[in-house]
């Protein structure tokens, strides 16, 4: 029986390959296993996302040839070849023992013996990667978006910062990223202020926006995802931003974290590299131009209005603000870079209001 973190561990990265996120399923079903069966099971989830392309490499490197694996095969060939490389102090029989059984769990009891032959390959020695997209387990539209954008040595800086585990930092009782703890400051709350934060969920903004002392409308289009703020002092209210919103009054400040493709978080969310797709981003754009747009008309005279997402691609970021703000209301624009400032990648906007406060 292979042990509980690496059962864990496997059935969370199948679940990956349909669509759905590892923090998330680690988050929820971590809770009832031993601490460090939890810790080992993040650690080969989040390491096995993180190098992909390295260890779909190194399969064909120890078979000797290209394969066509079923993904629960491949599956339990990159976990083994992870910590067989990549992690200290794993015992090597118990590395391939539970992932050939893991095969011969997922009902794939005939690639028991291949696993078994290229697990037991498996050894530190250097290797020459073929590639870029392969020595930084990145794939290469990314890597070409970010050359032409901010230069090869950024770009570098990127994919490698995404090959690490994150930083942890906390804010009061949360966890919260130092790069999104960076945005709530460009709104410059005061005491006393009305403030909307129209994509609040999870809460970490808003809870940072709370200690300022404004009176806070938190909004989020999913009612699970807002159920998780209740102990925060703010009304929640579950709308869909990208439609007119309901509210008869406006806003002296406002947040619109927009939901986006996340090229900035892969360091603690690697399975997103491995699912953008440019062609996907007009789709994010028209709603991020709409829930730009709706927010803006809820602004009152005089009042701010940031505009943030988490991802590097300037679809998402310049040219939404471009689109939906007039020339001249852009009081600021901040862009950090994983890999150049610490955390996470993020771009803002701080946009004025169109009527002054005396207009």
């Amino acid at each position: 029986m292979p042990a509980a973190s690496r059962i864990l561990a496997f059935d969370i990265l199948r679940r990956v390959e349909s669509g759905a996120w590892a923090s998330d399923l680690l988050l929820a079903h971590s809770a009832g296993i031993d601490s460090r069966d939890a810790g080992l099971a993040s650690e080969i989830v989040f390491g096995t996302l993180r190098y992909r392309a390295q260890l779909d490499f190194l399969i064909e490197h120890y078979s000797g040839r290209r394969q066509k694996l079923d993904i629960e095969v491949r599956i339990a060939l990159r976990m083994g070849i992870y910590q067989l490389r990549y992690l200290e102090r794993i015992p090597s029989h118990a590395a391939v023992t539970d992932s050939v059984d893991l095969v011969k769990r997922a009902h794939k009891r005939s690639a028991a013996g291949f696993v078994n032959a290229i697990l037991r390959q498996v050894d530190r020695d250097p290797i020459a990667w073929p590639n870029r997209e392969i020595e930084l387990s990145c794939p290469e539209p990314l890597l070409a978006r970010w050359e032409k954008e901010f230069g090869w040595e950024s770009a570098e800086a990127i994919a490698r910062a995404a090959l690490q585990e994150p930083e942890k930092y906390t804010r009061g009782t949360r966890m919260q990223d130092i790069g999104a703890q960076s945005v709530v400051p460009l709104i410059a709350l005061e005491p006393g202020q009305s403030f909307l934060d129209l994509c609040a969920a999870p809460g970490n903004k808003t809870a940072q926006a709370l200690e300022a002392g404004v009176h806070t409308i938190a909004c989020d289009v999913h009612f699970h995802r807002l159920v998780q703020m209740k102990s925060l002092d703010a009304r929640l209210v579950v709308l869909d931003g990208t439609r007119a919103l309901p509210f008869r009054r406006q806003f002296d400040r406002i947040l619109v974290d927009a939901p986006c493709s996340g090229t900035g978080t892969l360091g603690r969310n690697p399975e997103a590299k491995w699912r953008f797709n440019p062609a996907d981003l007009p789709d994010l754009q028209s709603r991020q131009i709409a829930l730009l747009t709706n927010a803006r008309q809820a602004l009152a005279p005089g009042g701010l209005l940031v505009y943030s997402t988490c991802s590097l691609e300037s679809e998402e970021n310049e040219e939404v603000v471009e689109k939906a703000v007039p020339e001249g209301l852009v009081a600021e624009t901040m862009r950090r870079l994983p890999g150049r400032e610490p955390g996470d990648g993020f771009f803002a906007a701080v946009i004025k209001s169109e009527i002054p406060v005396n207009g």
